[in-house]
């Protein structure tokens, strides 16, 4: 492709959202400079507000850019369509609930508040571009860019020695991971562009090139190593087996405001990724199909297991969101085969798994002290008669993620299972169903503490911050919109694909 071709594909229009996220952030960066010391405070509400209208100018214009055709733009480094329109709202909407639960968790910590709200913004961004990635180049500064961002936001609060460590361990794991992501794309690359090869092209980069290079050359051990790297570096966002092991420190660690970024936005990030290669590799079905089940399967053992004996919270969450990676795992596997349906179901568990996760974490927030990692069980004993709110919402959350009717979770997992069953994923099904009954166990034993257990005032709990205004709405909402879509999922069904 000719420069001139090139710049007259750049629709920078297309990519407003992000501009406007990126713009975001040095505004309020500008802010700080600019006010008074004393008006500081109003930076972070202005990071919400800008979010917000951001989202909701989104949601107006949803179904015009939803339904229009797939259409390329930057030379084909962007792929516009409904799958990642729908991927750019629930990244925006993930940042605005972050942005929230960090307003009231850095009240309790002498830390910088204008950056937190500006990396969130452009890790934000960068999500929504790597949903809508159609090259590897592409794919991968956005994806390191969201990992950068977390490099910095898990060790964000610098004074406590449990988050550094978790951003040391997040640092190399990472880097592991993207090493490992990037030897898988040079595989691709290098074997794509052989000219002894079938349908072999110099522009192998691009999703679209290479599908074709894998259909024309359907055995080729290199080009099946290197997809073998690439999915082993996306295992690691989503915190898969045998790439998982850094998630309960890192979670323990991290701010709890990114500890949820991490449970719902890194994790969605990754499986927006996953629903585009496995189309790209669809060529090797028997190959990713091995490996994603294998995969599967050790990840919803590992995660329900390991969260058996976890007293801290923060650690049992982050276990268990590894046992969902598990079952959202199902759903990709599902798609490869080609199941109508199975990508919706997938979008449908992430948004029943963001509405639980916020509940819990936003729950987590208002509970937990200065020390942010130090958030055991017997911290919620007797939570259902001081804080019969929190302690409501703190059900219905847990309730959703273990997969109790009539919420979201049970929906999500039903439609993951069925588009499962539709795949002859029969063996995997049997697994999942296993891990979904040892989820009920520790699920329900923090429900437990929270109602059955007398109240505790040894002096070790944390003083419980008041449940604001605003905070309580968006608990409220998150809470509701569980139930509601455990109940009756309306429109959303169709927008989403599933019918």
């Amino acid at each position: 492709m000719s420069l001139q071709e090139l710049a007259a594909s750049n629709d920078w229009l297309s990519i407003a959202p992000e501009i406007f996220l990126g713009c975001l952030a040095l505004a309020l960066l500008g802010l700080e400079l600019l006010l008074p010391k004393k008006d500081h405070g109003i930076i972070p509400f202005a990071a919400i507000l800008g979010q917000v209208g951001l989202l909701l100018a989104m949601l107006a214009g949803f179904h015009h850019a939803a339904d229009a055709p797939a259409t390329r733009a930057f030379g084909g480094l962007i792929q516009h369509d409904r799958n990642g329109e729908m991927f750019r709202v629930f990244f925006l909407l993930t940042s605005v609930l972050v942005s929230v639960l960090g307003v009231i968790a850095l009240a309790k910590q002498r830390m910088p508040r204008t950056e937190f709200f500006a990396i969130v913004a452009v890790v934000t961004a960068a999500m929504m571009l790597l949903a809508q990635s159609n090259h590897f180049a592409l794919f991968f500064v956005a994806l390191e860019t969201v990992t950068v961002g977390f490099y910095i936001l898990v060790s964000y609060t610098r004074t406590n020695p449990l988050s550094l460590e978790a951003g040391l361990k997040y640092l190399i794991m990472g880097a592991l991971s993207s090493g490992l992501l990037l030897f898988g794309i040079v595989l691709l690359y290098g074997v794509a562009g052989n000219p002894a090869l079938p349908a072999h092209s110099g522009e192998a980069m691009n999703f679209g090139e290479l599908r074709n290079f894998l259909a024309a050359n359907p055995d080729n051990f290199i080009a099946a190593a290197g997809i073998v790297f690439v999915l082993a570096g996306v295992a690691f966002k989503i915190g898969a087996v045998p790439f998982q092991i850094w998630v309960p420190d890192v979670y323990q660690g991290a701010p709890t405001p990114v500890t949820a970024f991490l449970a719902v936005g890194s994790k969605a990030a990754g499986f927006a990724v996953l629903l585009i290669l496995v189309q790209i590799f669809a060529p090797y079905q028997q190959l990713v199909t091995a490996v994603l089940a294998a995969m599967a399967a050790a990840t919803i053992l590992f995660g329900n297991l390991a969260a058996l004996t976890q007293d801290n919270v923060k650690r049992l969450i982050g276990l268990s969101g590894v046992a969902h990676a598990g079952y959202l795992l199902l759903g990709v596997l599902a798609a490869l085969h080609g199941q109508d349906g199975a990508t919706g179901a997938v979008i449908f568990y992430l948004l029943g798994y963001l509405l639980a996760s916020f509940a819990v974490f936003g729950v987590m927030t208002h509970l937990a002290g200065a020390d942010d990692a130090d958030q055991q069980l017997d911290h919620y004993a007797g939570l259902g008669k001081t804080h019969p709110f929190l302690a409501t919402v703190l059900a219905i959350g847990l309730g959703s993620l273990a997969g109790i009717p009539p919420l979201a979770g049970f929906m999500g997992k039903l439609l993951v299972f069925m588009a499962a069953f539709k795949a002859r994923l029969y063996w995997l099904l049997a697994v999942a169903i296993v891990g979904v009954v040892i989820s009920i166990y520790y699920y329900f034993g923090w429900i437990r503490a929270a109602f059955f257990e007398e109240p505790r005032d040894d002096g070790r709990r944390p003083a419980r911050t008041p449940v604001g205004l605003v905070a309580g709405v968006v608990l409220a909402l998150l809470a509701g919109a569980s139930v509601l879509l455990g109940f009756y999922q309306g429109g959303l069904g169709e927008i989403i694909g599933l019918r």
